[in-house]
C-alpha cells in the first residue's frame, strides 16, 4: 500500500491514518456511505474551474499546521470559505487531516454547502491511502482528492486514481521529483500538483515548479502547491507553464482574507 521510498514523516503520518481509517469505518460502513453519495448532487468539474488564460486560485481552509500551529484565533471554516467564494477562488481546498492539521470532513461537508451554488469545486486534501477514504470523499461532498505519489506504491496509485473517476470524481495526482512525475503520467493523471515543499527538510521553493512544470506534457493541467506568497511568485509559476495555484498558509494567516486573496488575482 505505501511506497517504501517515502519519507520518513510520511511514514508516521500513514500509521495514524489507519487507525483513523478503522475507527471512521466502525461508525459508518460503506453501506452508509454509499447512502449519503446516492443523494450528492454530480461533482463539479474541477479541472474545468482551472482552465483559462491567467492562473487560478484554489484557495485553502486550513486550520494549522504540524509546524506552525493554529494559523488564526478567529478560525471560522464557514465564513472563510464564503470569502473565498465571493472574492475570486476558482475553487477551494479543505484540509481535513484530524490529527497533524485540525481538519475536519465537516468543515468540507460545510464548505460545500456553502460554495455550490456558485458552482464552485471542492477538492479534499488529505492522505488518501485507502479506497474507503474515496467514498469517504464523495459522501462528504469532495469534487476532487489529492493522490500523493510519494505516498503510494504505483499500484495503490493506479487503484484510487480509477476508483476517484469511477465515482465521477477527479484527482490532484501531487509529485515532488521528475520520478514521481513519470509515475503520475503512468497512471494517467490528468491534472498533476507539484509540491514545492521539500518533505525531508520542509523546506519550500518555487524553483521546483520551475523545474518540473515544463516536462509535463502539453494538455495537462499543472497545479502548483506551497510556498506561494505573493504576486511575483504568481509571475514565477506562470511563466513556468502552471495553471493554477494552491494556496493556504498565506490566505488564511493575513489579516485580510479577501484582501490578499485579490492580491494573488489581481495585480
Amino acid at each position: 500500500m505505501v511506497n517504501p521510498s517515502a519519507p520518513d514523516i510520511l511514514k508516521k503520518i500513514v500509521q495514524t491514518k489507519i487507525d483513523e481509517i478503522n475507527l471512521q469505518m466502525q461508525n459508518n460502513d460503506l453501506q452508509m456511505l454509499q447512502a449519503c453519495i446516492d443523494k450528492q448532487p454530480p461533482p463539479l468539474n474541477f479541472a474545468g474551474s482551472l482552465w483559462g488564460s491567467e492562473i487560478k486560485i484554489i484557495a485553502e481552509v486550513k486550520k494549522a499546521s504540524p509546524v506552525r500551529g493554529i494559523f488564526r484565533k478567529d478560525f471560522d471554516h464557514r465564513e472563510i470559505a464564503k470569502i473565498y467564494a465571493d472574492n475570486g477562488a476558482s475553487a477551494i481546498s479543505v484540509l481535513t487531516d484530524e490529527e497533524h492539521f485540525q481538519g475536519s470532513l465537516e468543515y468540507m461537508k460545510d464548505v460545500k454547502e456553502i460554495v455550490i451554488s456558485k458552482s464552485i469545486p471542492v477538492l479534499r486534501k488529505d492522505f488518501i491511502l485507502d479506497k474507503y477514504q474515496i467514498f469517504q470523499s464523495r459522501a462528504f461532498g469532495a469534487d476532487a482528492v489529492l493522490l500523493i505519489v510519494s505516498m503510494l506504491t504505483k499500484e495503490k496509485l493506479q487503484e484510487l486514481f480509477e476508483l476517484t473517476q469511477s465515482l465521477w470524481m477527479q484527482s490532484i495526482v501531487e509529485i515532488h521529483d521528475e520520478t514521481e512525475l513519470e509515475t503520475a503520467l503512468e497512471v494517467g493523471a490528468e491534472i498533476i500538483g507539484i509540491n514545492n515543499r521539500n518533505l525531508h527538510n520542509f523546506v519550500t521553493d518555487i524553483e521546483v515548479t520551475e523545474q518540473l512544470a515544463p516536462k509535463i506534457p502539453n494538455g495537462k493541467i499543472i497545479v502548483s502547491e506551497s510556498g506561494i506568497k505573493n504576486i511575483n511568485d504568481i509571475n514565477r509559476i506562470q511563466k513556468a507553464g502552471v495553471n493554477a495555484a494552491l494556496i493556504g498558509e498565506s490566505l488564511i494567516s493575513s489579516k485580510n482574507i479577501a484582501t490578499k486573496l485579490k492580491e494573488f488575482i489581481n495585480d
